[in-house]
């Protein structure tokens, strides 16, 4: 006498398959429960942040990843950019200004009456 099964994969003789396949049968349903009360539609509407609106825009547009992750990295960048020009032209000038002003203090120093009158010139023309 054989030991009982213990689980049920104990037997290692491969179960008989029923040859007919599965039919399918629907069964019916039941109908839709009509309720009561109408349902109340809570909406909320945020509204985006103005530094990530154009990428919002971008993506909803159809853009891909590329084109958020292009105006998210090259956005700060052209910022930076701007400014250090910017700050540079800042500097030119101010050098620009200051060589002006010197060479017109000693134009007026050194020339005398010539010099007085060649500086009265290059203040007026500059």
């Amino acid at each position: 006498m054989s030991t009982p099964r213990r689980y049920q994969f104990d037997n290692q003789l491969p179960v008989p398959r029923d040859q007919r396949p599965p039919v399918y049968q629907p069964e019916s349903m039941a109908a839709p429960a009509v309720p009561d009360q109408p349902h109340v539609v809570v909406q909320h509407i945020h509204q985006a942040p103005p530094d990530r609106t154009v990428q919002r825009v971008a993506l909803g547009a159809g853009a891909g990843g590329g084109a958020v992750a292009a105006g998210v990295y090259f956005g700060p960048l052209l910022v930076a950019a701007i400014s250090s020009m910017a700050i540079s032209l800042a500097v030119v000038a101010l050098v620009v200004v200051a060589s002006a002003w010197g060479v017109v203090t000693v134009v007026r120093s050194i020339g005398g009456p010539d010099g007085k009158a060649a500086a009265k010139t290059l203040r007026r023309k500059g």
